[in-house]
């Protein structure tokens, strides 16, 4: 079975622009389309704006990225995780955020239709209130769900978690590795870079790298969109028809 190949890049703002379009042309030459991760409030500047509403044109996916990551969830789980906006809110917190996020997002005319939180980590509550605020998805660190038929896509996000200039060759090695590895067995490679990352030649060479060797073994490019449940995306005829639980082979 053919992997599909599910690119995203968050830190999308005015300092790091140059850079996120560096890397969309060359993922638009290797017919790869992007999902973007962005939240409004943080990274919400007028070109940031507009470069990602041209990109959604364009055909690449948009992801709510959270409300704002510079302001502390108030719930005493997450107090020592500052940029885990969702890691440890309880259901009402997140659903808060996230109808201040989503009316960010209208008044940039912009529009998402999953949830993708900070660091890719999501409270339970976080995946609940997202299922009632009508987000058709949300991808966290190791599943993709979807929201409207509780479907769970099994799969880890492969990116440069750390930022530690000494390990980087070892990161960037292992992101390749990873990424072959996951193209072989089919199913999902989900590649993740935050734009800061593309500031550093070899992390940027290396994830053009992975995404070039999970091509290389039959990977396929598409949008976290077309996981949801769609008339527009074939469905699997090897899954039972009561099955609730899509894993990697």
């Amino acid at each position: 079975m053919d992997a599909r190949l599910l690119v995203s890049l968050s830190g999308i703002g005015p300092r790091t622009l140059h850079r996120c379009a560096e890397l969309a042309a060359e993922l638009d030459r290797r017919n790869v389309p992007l999902s973007l991760l962005f939240a409004p409030r943080a990274e919400g500047s007028q070109a940031a704006t507009e470069w990602v509403r041209t990109r959604v044109h364009r055909g690449d996916g948009l992801l709510l990225h959270g409300y704002d990551h510079r302001i502390t969830p108030s719930h005493r789980a997450v107090s020592l995780h500052r940029k885990a906006e969702f890691a440890g809110l309880p259901a009402h917190e997140a659903r808060l955020r996230m109808i201040a996020a989503k009316a960010a997002m209208e008044k940039l005319d912009l529009s998402a239709d999953g949830f993708a939180p900070p660091r890719w980590l999501a409270s339970p509550g976080t995946i609940a209130a997202a299922r009632e605020q009508d987000f058709a998805l949300c991808a966290d660190l190791v599943a993709v769900h979807d929201l409207r038929t509780r479907t769970i896509h099994r799969a880890r996000v492969q990116s440069f978690a750390a930022h530690n200039h000494r390990t980087e060759t070892v990161r960037a090695f292992a992101l390749v590795l990873a990424s072959a590895r996951a193209a072989r067995r089919g199913g999902l490679v989900r590649l993740g870079i935050d734009a800061v990352d593309l500031a550093r030649p070899g992390l940027r060479h290396a994830f053009l790298d992975a995404v070039d060797v999970a091509l290389e073994n039959r990977a396929f490019g598409t949008t976290y969109g077309s996981l949801t449940s769609s008339p527009r995306v074939p469905t699997r005829t090897s899954v039972p028809s009561g099955a609730r639980l899509v894993n990697r082979p």
